[in-house]
């Protein structure tokens, strides 16, 4: 059973493999005929004049892209891809060359024009250089912009942030600041609160389900406020500050003065308690006479 290969199927050539290894000689490194497609991997220093070739001879008369990959694992890091086109033919072909950080690769811009964005796009995302291409600067990228994006050692969140400052009137550069961590997603379960298997997850264990939270303790009543009141012990005390408190302790003495000068003045009386050992010490005891006596006559005298 043949494998499904997402790529569009491009009719295969016969004999075209053959026709090219023949045809380019010990510039070819490789062909490798896959899903349908042809790969030729050539020499670096013989990348202008095979891909002339093939477009010459072999009628790939378009060059729709130039694509980079990055290996870090490998001496020459880089891969740099041609896909020419045959409208003619149409068929596609795929050739490659490995590079460096220092080695440059042949420029094919007078093959084709359309080869000098390309290149700078490559170059600003990887770092590839093109040898004899005379405007070999970024075009995607800023213009201080360090490092290239592409490259697997580059960190995702790169080096730096711009942003449009409101003092300076100007877009500034920062270090990179993150607001928050990198969240941790579970790869067994991505979706939640789903009620159904997903698919992928059915060898995935059963996570177990947690228990159900414990009901909170009722609340209790507030314990009501009780406002203590305002009260006024005497009329000095009015509440309405130092002045008002005086002016009334006058006329409450200017009120009572008039009230004492109404009244008469009554004798106090005795208290009950102290008049009763008064009449039992009169009762039990005579009360003492006086005798008065006679006066002499005078003949006595």
């Amino acid at each position: 059973m043949t494998a499904v290969h997402s790529a569009p199927r491009i009719t295969p050539i016969e004999g075209l493999a053959d026709a090219i290894r023949a045809a380019l000689g010990a510039s070819v490194i490789e062909i490798v005929d896959a899903h349908f497609e042809l790969s030729v991997t050539v020499q670096r220093e013989a990348l202008a004049s095979a891909l002339e070739t093939l477009r010459d001879r072999f009628a790939y008369q378009q060059l729709m892209e130039i694509a980079g990959v990055d290996y870090p694992e490998r001496a020459e890091r880089f891969e740099v891809c041609y896909h020419l086109l045959s409208v003619t033919k149409n068929h596609r072909l795929r050739v490659k060359v490995s590079t460096d950080e220092v080695l440059p690769v042949p420029t094919v811009t007078h093959l084709w024009p359309v080869a000098g964005w390309l290149e700078r796009e490559v170059f600003d995302m990887y770092g590839v250089l093109f040898e004899g291409n005379t405007d070999l600067r970024r075009i995607l990228t800023d213009y201080g912009f360090k490092g290239h994006p592409f490259r697997k050692d580059f960190p995702l969140t790169g080096y730096v942030e711009l942003r449009y400052s409101e003092e300076q009137k100007c877009v500034v550069y920062e270090p990179v600041r993150l607001a928050q961590d990198f969240r941790s997603f579970d790869f067994m379960s991505p979706w939640e609160g789903a009620q159904y298997v997903l698919p992928g997850d059915e060898k995935a264990p059963a996570a177990p389900t947690p228990p159900a939270p414990p009901p909170p303790p009722p609340a209790q009543p507030a314990a009501p406020t009780v406002a203590t009141p305002k009260t006024t012990e005497t009329p000095a005390h009015t509440g309405a500050g130092e002045p008002a408190n005086k002016e009334a302790a006058k006329r409450s003495r200017a009120k009572k003065g008039e009230a004492e000068a109404v009244t008469p003045a009554r004798a106090p009386r005795a208290k009950k308690a102290d008049a009763a050992p008064a009449a039992e010490q009169s009762a039990g005891k005579p009360k003492a006479t006086r005798t008065r006596k006679p006066k002499a006559s005078e003949g006595e005298a």
